[in-house]
């Protein structure tokens, strides 16, 4: 008799044993560290009671891109993974991504129509999802009332064209030599979002890249021409290393950035009154154009705990989960669902302008922040132009000639 109760103890044990299954998750480092161990400890552990899965939080404190791309090659990255925008497009060909379509139809508490569509989109390859965005961010025109206020005039709305946007910025650049309408931030982070407005696509059908566009010219003409009669200026003419600096300097009208600049108005011009809105649309698209700035949570295809780890991913990306993020200020949600959210509703900075972030995802010409496998290479030459012709040191003709033969060669490589 006892030889079979310790028999069947064993078993037990054994099966015990069998059915855990630990998922390991792989993130950024620093303040990221924090956050997603609180949120574990609050939506994902809970959701976890009873099934046998626990999680291990691995946070990445060096370069998280070369650390996954190592990982994987090796044989030894965790279950669950972050993918930002910007370099997964070759991670997701790679064949080391787990393609999501059959879990997402499976499941019953995410789908692929609680994302917003133009985020998944970004994480979709010949009609495979190949990530779920945890969070993300879009650019929007954030702008100081003050200033609106002491020139007299009206504030920017969601209704501009870049014609109106262009006079209201320099009706208030008038008011004083030192004040500026626009920050013109030398990059396609910024720049591109309006070239989108104008119809550019950054590859063709052909897979090749056209400046001679005549709706990237349009774009380029207009941004770089706002440096005439000081109604734009680079931020580092005037000492400031971004955008976000720039307007918190009060030194100039508006800015386009994401969410992200919410924070250092706060800590910076603590003071300062300020709105923001939708980008203005191109006049004769009557569209606007934006880019999606997005991390995504990725499954390890040689996990061997893959229904376990997408179980987690359910719940690190469940409404209850994104609802707290949101909350906390933390990011913008990716669920669709939480557009009616009470805390867009609210009647304070903060909160308008989350609200018009999230917006920015599903209003006009909408890419993501990617240039598939040519990654940052390809965007160097544009914001070469664009610094070459906000500094007065070439013509934009001569600038886009220099930029197309560069990015020729980028893509020839």
């Amino acid at each position: 008799m006892k030889r079979i109760s310790l028999a069947l103890v064993v078993l037990l044990l054994v099966s015990s044993v069998a059915l855990a299954q630990q998922v390991r998750i792989g993130g950024h480092g620093g303040t990221d560290t924090v956050i997603l161990e609180e949120m574990i400890e609050l939506f994902v552990r809970p959701g976890l009671v009873g099934t046998g899965i626990t999680v291990q939080y691995e946070p990445i404190a060096d370069d998280f891109q070369r650390y996954i791309v190592n990982a994987l090659s090796a044989g030894t990255a965790p279950d669950l993974f972050y993918m930002d925008i910007f370099w997964a497009g070759s991670l997701m060909r790679s064949g080391t991504v787990e393609p999501l379509n059959a879990y997402l139809e499976a499941s019953t508490v995410l789908r692929k129509e609680h994302i917003i569509p133009s985020l998944l989109d970004a994480f979709t390859i010949d009609g495979q999802v190949y990530g779920i965005p945890k969070d993300f961010n879009t650019l929007a025109v954030f702008f100081n009332k003050d200033l609106f206020d002491y020139a007299g005039v009206e504030y920017l709305t969601n209704d501009e064209t870049w014609d109106t946007f262009h006079e209201k910025l320099a009706a208030v650049a008038a008011i004083d030599p030192d004040i500026y309408g626009l920050a013109l931030a030398p990059e396609y982070g910024r720049f591109g979002a309006l070239a989108n407005a104008a119809g550019f696509a950054p590859f063709d059908a052909n897979g090749a890249t056209d400046l001679s566009d005549p709706a990237f010219v349009d774009a380029f003409r207009w941004y770089t021409g706002m440096t005439e009669n000081d109604v734009g200026v680079m931020p580092a003419d005037i000492s400031q290393g971004w955008g976000g600096g720039a307007l918190a300097s009060e030194q100039v009208a508006a800015a386009l950035e994401g969410a992200w600049v919410i924070g250092a108005l706060r800590d910076e011009a603590p003071n300062m009154q300020y709105g923001a809105t939708l980008l203005p649309k191109h006049p004769e698209t009557g569209q606007r154009g934006n880019l999606i700035f997005t991390v995504a949570w990725g499954l390890n295809s040689s996990s061997p705990h893959k229904d376990a780890a997408f179980k987690v991913l359910e719940l690190l990306t469940s409404e209850e989960a994104q609802q707290w993020i949101l909350e906390r200020g933390l990011a913008i949600p990716s669920r669709e669902a939480l557009a009616d959210n009470p805390y867009f509703q609210q009647d304070h900075a903060e909160a308008r302008a989350n609200y018009t972030v999230f917006l920015g995802a599903s209003d006009g010409h909408v890419l993501p922040y990617s240039f598939g496998i040519y990654g940052g290479d390809w965007m160097q030459p544009i914001d070469q132009a664009l610094s070459s012709v906000l500094s007065k040191q070439s013509t934009w003709q001569d600038a886009l000639q220099e930029a197309q033969t560069r990015i020729d060669a980028v893509m020839q490589r």
